[in-house]
């Protein structure tokens, strides 16, 4: 079974555009719980321009399933996740300024920084992942950090996928097996969607988990507006 874990950064974004708690983020991880996801996923950035580190805070005393912060792990990032102590964290490379993740981590060129931070988590019982690109060669590397898993960095493939998708998979194929045969927990994420979920994880053996959250925000937009625009409409005429 592969568990959905609801990145909601963006419920955050839209909250923080208005200065109020409007959605209110907390409130929205026990909803989308309680629609069967099995995970709620948050991204706090130095900025803390969606999610802020006092979300976190908040969220880990309610969340009931599993509770993933991702990020990079600066300082501040590290002493947060020792605090919350979540159920994992998702080590991921991005810079102060990016947009969104971007990249997956040269664990090779990182090796011997990515077993120290590593180390402190595992001490406090926290389960680790590792957010690589679909590389034979950095999931090898990723092994020796001492990682319980990693996250496949999956941009390329929801961006091949329209084109041809079986030569998309191809590479996250041979990722997924030489992540298997090193015994490490698989997860992926990043620009999965409705459209490319089922062919991804039909494809990937042993897939644990995948985060989603851009996409997913986007799909329950669109699917909730005829029914809130005809709700005002019946609400203007009853």
């Amino acid at each position: 079974m592969t568990r959905l874990s609801v990145n909601i950064n963006k419920i955050a974004t839209l909250r923080n555009a208005r200065g109020e708690n409007i959605p209110d983020v907390v409130q929205s991880a026990n909803d989308i719980e309680g629609f069967g996801a099995q995970g709620i996923t948050v991204h706090p950035r130095p900025d803390e321009r969606h999610i802020r580190y006092d979300d976190v805070r908040a969220l880990t005393k309610v969340v009931k399933t599993e509770f993933n912060v991702e990020g990079n792990p600066n300082p501040k990032f590290i002493d947060l996740v020792i605090e919350t102590k979540p159920d994992q964290v998702t080590l991921v490379p991005d810079t102060i300024d990016a947009i969104t993740s971007n990249a997956g981590w040269n664990t090779k060129k990182h090796q011997d920084y990515l077993v120290d931070v590593i180390k402190i988590f595992k001490s406090h019982n926290i389960r680790t992942s590792i957010f690589v690109d679909p590389d034979v060669e950095m999931i090898k590397y990723a092994k020796s950090t001492g990682t319980d898993r990693i996250e496949l960095y999956t941009a390329s493939f929801a961006k091949g996928y329209k084109s041809n998708k079986h030569q998309a998979i191809k590479e996250y194929v041979l990722a997924a097996k030489e992540a298997n045969k090193l015994n490490i927990g698989l997860n992926a994420g990043h620009d999965l969607s409705l459209e490319n979920i089922s062919f991804f994880a039909q494809n990937i053996p042993n897939l644990k988990e995948v985060s989603i959250g851009h996409a997913l925000i986007c799909e329950a937009l669109y699917d909730g507006l005829e029914h809130v625009v005809n709700s005002y409409l019946n609400k203007l005429n009853p």
